[in-house]
């Protein structure tokens, strides 16, 4: 009886020590081999739960981003010929000054500009055909602005959003959308963003919330954008 049961612990403790063999020294010797390393016979690693950190991550940092900037843009609506046109802009200092298209601000035109549900008294400053653009002063005061981004920096698939104002209704709301950066040059800036003509002279950031330039919108709904360098020949500064 004695005799058995000695046996049986005999064969215990061997077999677990050579499981341990096994597992810690044994397979992954031959792992390393090349017939194994061949077939991908080991287990390969996952990177699922960092690639979901990386892509949780850069939403949270759209979600501030957007946060910080919206207040930022200022809806633009200007009734000319017996036509409404509706656009977007942007403020560049607390004293009133604002950007928005050149087009968007014709000559001889009725407007309005809807800045935090209010709308101010204006005067257009000037108007530059030629580069799309147009320097508008606002009669308000301690409006929120934001940083001025580079153009230098701008990289090719870089994460960018621009906030923009539409009308429903006559009623002004801000929306937002996002994409990536496509090719750009030192004329303008281009990105997979399609759009209405109606968020035209929406401003367009980077993640941080810089701002990149201006949006201008084609026929075909496609996004290229005025840059930061000619905005600011354009200001002064």
């Amino acid at each position: 009886m004695l005799k058995n049961i000695f046996k049986i612990i005999v064969v215990f403790v061997f077999g677990m020590a050579g499981g341990i063999f096994a597992d810690q020294i044994l397979w992954p010797y031959f792992i390393e081999r090349p017939l194994f390393y061949k077939y991908r016979l080991e287990q390969a690693p996952i990177n699922v739960t960092e690639i979901k950190e990386i892509t949780i991550t850069e939403n949270i940092a759209l979600k501030e981003a957007v946060e910080k900037v919206k207040n930022v843009v200022v809806g633009i609506q200007a009734e000319t010929k017996g036509k409404v046109l509706g656009g977007s802009g942007f403020v560049v200092t607390s004293d009133g000054l604002m950007i928005t298209l050149a087009e968007l601000v014709p000559s001889g035109s009725d407007f309005q500009f809807f800045v935090d549900g209010e709308q101010p008294s204006f005067q257009i400053i000037k108007r530059d055909p030629k580069n799309n653009l147009a320097l508008i002063k606002l009669e308000k005061s301690n409006l929120q602005t934001c940083g001025f981004g580079s153009l230098d920096k701008v990289k090719l698939g870089e994460r960018v959003f621009l906030v923009g104002v539409i009308f429903e209704e006559d009623i002004p709301q801000k929306m937002v959308d996002e994409g990536i950066v496509k090719y750009f040059d030192s004329n303008s800036i281009h990105t997979n963003i399609s759009e209405k003509s109606t968020i035209a002279g929406s401003p367009l950031f980077d993640i941080e919330g810089n701002l990149l330039g201006v949006n201008t919108i084609d026929r075909q709904g496609e996004t290229a954008v005025i840059p930061i360098s000619k905005i600011r020949e354009f200001i002064g500064f």
